[in-house]
């Protein structure tokens, strides 16, 4: 179970301690690791991808490629209800992502001045979908569908096979009815090679998105620093969630929503931060009670054991302590929860009040579930439909705002010591003058 500890009695070092994140491997160890893979891939392509597969997966794959008998397949061995289910969390993911269109940009900055912004689609993204322990079609769906509405013409996506060498079938589902077709039974930092430098099968794309175990994740920020590789989404790490509640919470639900996020990977973290000291003994029993009926209590027994709950005098500082952990997914569990949550800075998605589980968010709400973990949540945001555009910007000054504006330019380059800056408006306006 959890550790309880009093928050007012603890230290400045020991409250840093406990919102530390588990520790990771050796992250030296690991980079040698992967970037050794990465290298093999980079320079045996498809043969050196099969090699990993085989030694990594277990599968020897004739074919990296995902074939439409496949795709059929797939959509055969799923029951309308589960393939109704896919299409209404494509709907509502869609729905939003669509929302987050940017107008287009024009603002005359001086008489004679335009400035524009342009957003345009990136060309080719990687799509990396999780199967290990348990697949992950939603993950499917947050990647495929903004990536599809900003129009990127190129869309791969890896995911790794199962022991028979086939793709799950709810991923392949998801992955085609979001318009997604090229996709190769792959996984892992050679997965991630394969995308960012490319192979005789899989295509070279720009970005690369989407979760991943540590090898995934230090797979994407090595190729991300190589300028000839492919950029990241966003760093993540493993799954996290904290929960603020107060005396009014539910505990059964509190639970559920802890051990939803415990499930995931035996170094998930959860939290729990409240203001009942009665609530929180409260949860502790239904943590117990509630995870012997799941079939992944082997993992979410590992997780607790380096979770928290953090006992508070008041939300106000129950909201201090959220902000200094940055958690991936932050639920509120307290009264009147909305008017609380202007006192959030720092979290990759935030569920109000009891009705909202975390479970809705990962799923089906219609936002994006891929999110920053770590803390990485204090500077960055979740994946979204920016994630898959660039944004351009454009000038066009007239004669007269060149007049104008151009000995503002001249004088600050002068400031700077540089001459060449200076002359590229000073020409010009010698030529309006006729010189």
């Amino acid at each position: 179970m959890p550790t309880m500890h009093d928050w007012t009695s603890l230290d400045p070092a020991a409250r840093r301690a406990l919102l530390r994140r588990p520790a990771q491997e050796d992250r030296a160890a690991l980079e040698r690791t992967v970037s050794a893979v990465i290298a093999d891939v980079r320079a045996g392509g498809d043969a050196a991808v099969r090699r990993y597969t085989a030694r990594f997966d277990g599968v020897e794959l004739a074919d990296l490629a995902v074939g439409p008998a496949d795709f059929d397949a797939a959509e055969a061995a799923l029951s309308p209800t589960q393939i109704a289910a896919i299409d209404r969390a494509i709907a509502n993911v869609r729905r939003f992502h669509e929302a987050q269109r940017a107008a287009p940009l024009a603002v005359e900055t001086s008489p004679g001045v335009l400035c524009e912004r342009r957003e345009v689609p990136l060309q080719a993204v990687g799509m990396y979908v999780p199967a290990g322990s348990a697949p992950l079609p939603s993950a499917a769906i947050m990647i495929a569908v903004p990536a599809a509405i900003a129009g990127c013409p190129t869309r791969v996506l890896c995911t790794p096979p199962r022991k028979d060498g086939r793709v799950d079938p709810a991923v392949l589902v998801a992955a085609r009815r979001c318009g997604v077709t090229r996709v190769f039974r792959i996984g892992g930092a050679q997965a991630i090679a394969a995308m960012a430098f490319g192979t005789e099968s899989v295509p070279k794309v720009d970005k690369i998105c989407g979760p991943g175990n540590a090898w995934v994740t230090a797979a994407k920020q090595l190729v991300a620093n190589d300028p000839d590789g492919a950029a990241l989404d966003l760093p993540a790490g493993p799954s996290e969630v904290l929960v603020i509640a107060d005396e009014a919470a539910r505990p059964a639900f509190v639970a559920a929503d802890l051990l939803a996020q415990a499930e995931h990977d035996p170094s998930a973290q959860v939290v729990l931060v409240t203001t009942s000291r009665e609530l929180a003994d409260a949860v502790a029993l239904e943590l117990d009670r509630q995870q012997q009926s799941l079939s992944r209590k082997a993992i979410t027994a590992q997780s607790l054991a380096h979770s928290r709950i953090l006992l508070v005098p008041t939300l106000d500082e129950a909201f201090a302590v959220s902000n200094a952990y940055a958690p991936e997914h932050l639920i509120l569990e307290i009264r009147d929860a909305r008017a609380w949550l202007p006192r959030v800075t720092s979290a990759g998605s935030i569920f109000l009040g009891e009705w909202t589980p975390e479970s809705m968010g990962d799923y089906c709400s219609g936002t994006n579930h891929v999110l920053p973990t770590y803390g990485y949540a204090r500077a960055y945001s979740g994946l979204s439909l920016h994630d898959f555009v660039r944004r351009i910007t454009v000038q066009e000054l007239t004669p007269a705002g060149l007049q104008d504006l151009g000995p503002v330019a001249q004088t600050l380059a002068g400031l700077e010591g540089l001459d060449a800056h200076a002359n590229a408006v000073a020409v010009r306006l010698a030529a309006l003058e006729g010189r």
